[in-house]
């Protein structure tokens, strides 16, 4: 051997500090289960008259992207209000209407999808025994505001209720492998360095990867539960509704059902493939 290739690596190792040598990599995935999920307000003024609103990610109150549950009260009912950004909403738990305040009411169930554009007037309503949704925004802080401040951003809502998602399975989609998983897309774009979402249906005792090569891939589960693992969480954790998992770069994450099943929201910049054992 030369020398010359003995001697280098000493001197480069010897004079490096030590924490460049041994620094832990960050990790490039996270998990949430409803037990580590920690409850406020969404208005903390109004106390416990305000739903309940809990971070997933993000920070509601700061200018940036924010993924949070909101958990309201049998019989709650907003007065008509705008918000200053546009939000979207998934339901997890009970009944859900979002609309005009004219508007004829109709009642979202589990899995249905609403988006609200900012500055639009409209009223939020809930009919279930316990009422949950996922609610998402691109910036923030999330306010909100009188209708005599309304004003029209161009946007216009969509209230898809979960009786008219269109599934599609591994016949239409090439990011699903397996007989038995299906997939609908809700809103943006499935390019790469661009965001959309969509939503996973997982049919019962179903075993097998979510793989993800993109700079943000969020995960929540809207129905059901699941058994997950990772490379960085080699003991399973029990996901049950409202909980969530995400990662950043190329990473898979196993993932089991029950015999109910699950539906799990996706949102992400990147490509992701479900693949099934």
């Amino acid at each position: 051997m030369n020398l010359l290739h003995t001697v280098l690596p000493a001197i480069l190792f010897s004079t490096l500090p030590a924490t460049a040598v041994f620094a832990e990599t960050s990790p490039q995935s996270e998990v949430i289960t409803t037990a580590d999920i920690d409850w406020g307000y969404l208005n903390p003024l109004r106390g416990d008259k305000s739903p309940g609103a809990a971070n997933l990610w993000g920070d509601r109150t700061q200018n940036v992207p924010t993924g949070m549950l909101v958990k309201f009260n049998k019989g709650f009912s907003s007065p008509p209000h705008i918000h200053n950004i546009t939000y979207r909403g998934v339901v997890i738990e009970g009944k859900m209407h979002n609309d005009d305040p004219d508007a004829a009411t109709m009642w979202m169930p589990t899995g249905s999808f609403w988006t609200q554009p900012a500055g639009e007037n409209h009223i939020t309503a809930a009919n279930g025994e316990d009422n949950l949704i996922f609610l998402e925004i691109d910036s923030g802080p999330y306010l909100v505001k009188p209708s005599s401040e309304q004003f029209d951003n161009g946007e216009r809502p969509i209230n898809l209720h979960q009786s008219n998602l269109v599934w599609l399975d591994q016949t239409d989609m090439k990011s699903i492998n397996g007989n038995s998983a299906e997939i609908t897309s809700l809103w943006g774009s499935n390019k790469v360095g661009e965001l959309g979402g969509a939503m996973i249906k997982l049919p019962a005792n179903f075993s097998g990867t979510l793989t993800s090569d993109a700079e943000e891939f969020r995960a929540i589960v809207i129905k059901g539960s699941l058994n997950y693992q990772s490379v960085e969480t080699p003991n399973s954790k029990g996901l049950t509704a409202g909980s969530y998992f995400g990662s950043s770069g190329k990473f898979s994450h196993n993932v089991t059902t029950s015999a109910q099943g699950a539906m799990v929201y996706i949102r992400t910049d990147g490509k992701y493939h479900v693949a099934e054992k």
